[in-house]
């Protein structure tokens, strides 16, 4: 089932972000069924009601029309999992957002769809979206007030381990899709071995 991302508060949407938006709630659900070269953009148009022109003043084509659909699914999958991991210190919400992103993944088809492999023209995309270098940055700042409050090593570089871990995550995401392995219990002891040892500061 697609989720729905929450307006901002005091910032109601005007009638072209709420065509945009379905126009992308469309998109995801053709693209995840029947794959970006089965889909045209006057199959999503005929969806949402409107003319193949109309969607182009929207997207400047199908390709843009595909990446900012993967871009969103990816971003509501990742709202979903953080929403899941806002509890304990910094390594205790990663391994809970990694846990979360294993669980909710079914219920975003079209991220399911590319991080299973099934669209290879378009995997280049997922180490680019927007919506993952936002939450690699997140996670940089995190980092880094974490090291100032002494929980994480003060000798590391927020950036690069920060970018470190979304290269883990993905992996770990792509496997766990492609094989179904991944999600259980003894996984998740191992990758928080890896964070501690690799972030923790000595004792002492």
């Amino acid at each position: 089932m697609l989720q729905e991302r929450p307006e901002p508060d005091g910032l109601p949407e005007t009638k072209g972000e709420r065509t945009r938006a379905r126009l992308l709630e469309l998109a995801i659900r053709r693209f995840a069924a029947e794959g970006f070269r089965r889909t045209s953009v006057s199959d999503i148009a005929r969806d949402a009601g409107l003319t193949p022109a109309a969607v182009y003043a929207y997207f400047a084509g199908k390709e843009a029309l595909f990446e900012a659909a993967v871009d969103a699914d990816a971003a509501a999958l990742i709202d979903d999992a953080r929403a899941a991991s806002t509890g304990g210190g910094i390594l205790d919400r990663e391994v809970d957002f990694v846990g979360a992103l294993m669980q909710r993944v079914e219920e975003h088809p079209l991220a399911r769809r590319v991080l299973a492999g099934l669209e290879p023209d378009a995997i280049h995309r997922v180490v680019r979206l927007p919506s993952l270098d936002a939450v690699t940055a997140q996670l940089a700042d995190e980092l880094g007030a974490a090291q100032r409050a002494g929980d994480v090593r003060a000798d590391l570089d927020p950036v690069l381990i920060a970018e470190g871990l979304e290269s883990i995550v993905l992996a770990l995401l792509m496997a766990h899709v492609q094989t179904g392995e991944g999600a259980e219990a003894s996984r998740a002891t191992s990758v928080v071995a890896v964070l501690e040892a690799a972030l923790r500061p000595p004792a002492g």
